[in-house]
């Protein structure tokens, strides 16, 4: 399932044939809330869950990972989402209101660095794309491509992949000033699919497919080649996600106040095992390494 121009805002996502009058007779209500990159992965994890277990409404909404961790802190979500690890103040917060985040890795996401498809520019390193989003570099002329002025497009501050871009790419400077905030991942994909100058980042299951936008090669440094996170073929390269060749991927995670127990934690264990995982690769997401790499190399 390709991603391209989905809504970045937040989106509920509550199943059933029943509908409003199937969700308050419902057993269990999960509500999730949180990453906006995960949004869609969070839907169909509930929308499949669902159909096996009818006496489950779960509500899937995004708003950005700073926000649904925010929410579990404050009592409001079963389940947050983050596309980036839970703040050290932030598991403090919790504590004081009286429980103990937990944490759980859920998939695997390789970060895409992406232009428009008229853009010469098919690789950068690292160092590249750190001095471009911190204002150092602001012509393309600069790193092989044409004499035109950089427009850098990223993420809200309280979006996970701001925050991992940040402390990973640019080494935990600001980003540069004139850097256009976008809403979503997917409004960052409409807005470089239209600017032949512009530049952005994301999860690239919202860009694989998009014959506007080129997702570029990444070098680690200047002796490294550089590595696409896809494949030829343009599947997702599991392996250089899950070896770090690739060198801007990440973990994505479920948090829950306490160790999760009844609804919540069947639907856990559900995301974790075979089913929830064949999702995750189904959407062009990186399921988690263990079983993937056994099925593939018992395959093969």
């Amino acid at each position: 399932m390709k991603m391209r121009r989905i809504p970045a805002v937040a989106a509920v996502f509550a199943c059933g044939a029943a509908g409003l009058a199937g969700l308050l007779a419902a057993a269990d209500t999960i509500t999730v809330k949180g990453s906006d990159t995960m949004v869609i992965l969070g839907q169909r994890w509930a929308e499949e869950y669902m159909k096996a277990k009818k006496d489950v409404t779960i509500q899937v909404t995004g708003g950005g990972s700073g926000t649904g961790i925010a929410a579990l802190i404050n009592g409001t979500t079963t389940l947050a989402n983050s596309s980036r690890p839970i703040k050290a103040e932030e598991k403090e917060a919790a504590k004081k209101n009286g429980s103990d985040v937990v944490e759980f890795k859920t998939a695997m996401d390789a970060l895409a660095v992406v232009v428009s498809a008229s853009n010469p520019v098919d690789h950068l390193t690292m160092q590249q794309v750190g001095k471009i989003y911190t204002g150092y570099i602001s012509n393309w002329k600069q790193v092989g491509g044409p004499d035109k002025r950089i427009l850098r497009y990223t993420r809200e501050s309280n979006s996970g992949t701001y925050v991992f871009f940040k402390e990973h790419v640019l080494n935990n400077r600001d980003y540069a000033a004139d850097a256009q905030t976008m809403p979503g991942t997917s409004a960052v994909a409409e807005a470089v699919a239209k600017d032949p100058a512009g530049i952005g980042f994301g999860g690239v299951a919202y860009f694989a497919g998009n014959p506007k936008i080129k997702i570029l090669k990444i070098a680690k440094d200047d002796k490294s080649a550089p590595i696409s996170p896809l494949l030829a073929g343009g599947k997702v390269n599991f392996d250089a996600v899950w070896s770090e060749t690739y060198p801007i991927a990440r973990y994505l995670y479920v948090y829950s106040a306490g160790q999760p127990k009844g609804a919540a934690k069947e639907y856990l264990d559900w995301i974790l095992g075979p089913e929830g995982q064949k999702i995750v690769e189904k959407i062009e997401y990186v399921p988690m390494p263990g079983e993937a790499r056994a099925e593939r190399a018992a395959a093969n």
